[in-house]
């Protein structure tokens, strides 16, 4: 196994049974509030614009964002992750309210034979724990540019490592974060951040609110 495969799992991780008992408290309230300012609100409003009836969620989390959404009757969700508990926990989240699919895939890869085309993709708060700078997380877009139907939308969301001023909260979880191998965005700036979704797709929209970059991404590039 390679360093890069290695810090590819060593991002996964952390998200056991019990951290994703409390990742809605600790990362949605608690982080998003007070280290990156970054109200969750910010998340949904994306979900409701773009969610679509065949979505893939790329690192689901804990699958707040997608137990707070709305799911129109006959939405078909596609749960992606590297780390089993993710997909299981969100899995219970909305298995109620959506046919639910989950691949255990590393997203770097091309994505399974078979899988796709989807309408929506939405990747929240993974790019900074890829490993690497930004002319290799372009690769993990590229892969979910192809998954996209060539009238999709790819949304999203990630920590600034470079950029918006960090109050001592950001700071320390950013650093600490980076040394246990969670986080991997101590390059990560705006501009890559808008080159790599440009290589991938016609169409791209950034904005930042305090550290975190929110972002919008059409017309897939063939």
């Amino acid at each position: 196994m390679s360093t890069f495969d290695d810090g590819v799992r060593a991002a996964a991780a952390p998200y056991s049974e019990w951290f994703l008992k409390v990742y809605d408290l600790w990362v949605v309230h608690l982080s998003n509030s007070w280290a990156w300012r970054c109200h969750r609100r910010n998340f949904l409003d994306l979900y409701a614009a773009h969610l679509g009836a065949r979505h893939l969620e790329v690192g689901p989390g804990s699958g707040w964002a997608l137990a707070h959404s709305d799911l129109p009757a006959g939405t078909e969700v596609t749960l992606l992750d590297l780390n089993p508990n993710s997909l299981a926990h969100t899995r219970r989240r909305i298995d109620e309210r959506a046919a639910v699919a989950t691949i255990r895939h590393d997203v770097f890869a091309a994505l399974p034979d078979g899988t796709g085309p989807f309408d929506s993709v939405a990747i929240h708060y993974v790019l900074h724990c890829l490993p690497g700078a930004w002319p290799t997380k372009s690769g993990a877009l590229a892969n979910l540019a192809a998954a996209l139907d060539e009238n999709g939308t790819l949304f999203g969301s990630t920590v600034l490592g470079v950029g918006p001023r960090r109050n001592p909260f950001a700071w320390a979880l950013t650093e600490a974060y980076n040394r246990v191998g969670a986080f991997h965005n101590r390059t990560d700036d705006l501009p890559g951040l808008e080159a790599a979704l440009s290589a991938s797709f016609h169409s791209v929209q950034v904005w930042v609110v305090g550290n975190v970059a929110l972002f919008v991404a059409r017309e897939p590039r063939r």
